[in-house]
């Protein structure tokens, strides 16, 4: 099993946050995801929009942005993204 280093920051976005990983995400180019569907071709991100709350997904280089539902909490949902992609590197050699 590899572990994945995720660091949490908050962004000047009150409803977005900024999960900085110890690897790459993308190959340099951004991917954006606005819905579960647009997400099915990519499976961290398609297991992201499985979490309550989560809005819109957002790749680039070692980083992923989550931007929520203003009705979900982060305090509830920021340990649920870290173990989202905790668990997708892991599954990975």
């Amino acid at each position: 099993m590899d572990y994945v280093d995720v660091m949490v920051d908050p962004t000047p976005n009150p409803n977005a946050m900024k999960f900085t990983l110890d690897r790459a995400v993308t190959e340099g180019a951004p991917e954006s995801f606005a819905s579960k569907d647009q997400a099915q071709a990519n499976p961290l991100a398609a297991k992201l929009f499985e979490l309550p709350g989560v809005a819109s997904v957002f790749f680039l280089n070692n980083f992923v942005t989550i931007t929520r539902d203003p009705s979900q909490s982060w305090d509830q949902l920021v340990p649920e993204v870290v173990n989202v992609i905790q668990e997708h590197y892991q599954g990975q050699s």
